[in-house]
């Protein structure tokens, strides 16, 4: 990929973690993000996902809520947890049902947006600029 290909308004390089048990999701959430110029680390379950989150920094994680192990619920609850004291990272649910209640489910647990499968580009680029504009947008303080 060139540079050229990177949107003209991509802010900055994200470092996100993808948390899904299928490959095929996993492949086309990487290659969507890395052409937004985003970095990607993969978990294929929840515990994946709380054991690097706690080694690695991420400013963002995409999260399904449908895993064996430990689905994406019970991994948010458990962020939510250890993050206690520290800056918290949006989670971004992925989920193939798009009914009012299980997107209010998602937002219960602590997960900060919803995004349904399939996951359409212009929707994840949406979402990303939505879940991370608060952080670009706060004033900086200069000393004295």
């Amino acid at each position: 990929m060139h540079r050229d290909d990177l949107p003209k308004n991509s802010a900055r390089s994200l470092r996100i973690l993808v948390a899904d048990d299928n490959l095929v999701n996993q492949k086309v959430a990487k290659r969507m993000l890395e052409r937004l110029g985003h970095t990607v680390a993969l978990a294929n379950d929840g515990k994946e996902a709380l054991s690097a989150i706690k080694t690695g920094a991420f400013d963002l994680i995409m999260m399904d809520v449908q895993m064996p192990e430990m689905d994406g619920f019970e991994a948010t609850r458990r962020i939510r947890e250890w993050e206690a004291g520290k800056t918290r990272i949006p989670i971004m649910a992925l989920t193939a049902h798009a009914m009012d209640s299980h997107r209010e489910e998602c937002l219960a647990v602590g997960m900060d947006s919803f995004l349904a499968k399939p996951i359409l580009f212009e929707a994840l680029k949406l979402q990303i600029e939505r879940l991370t504009e608060e952080v670009r947008d706060l004033p900086i303080e200069l000393p004295g």
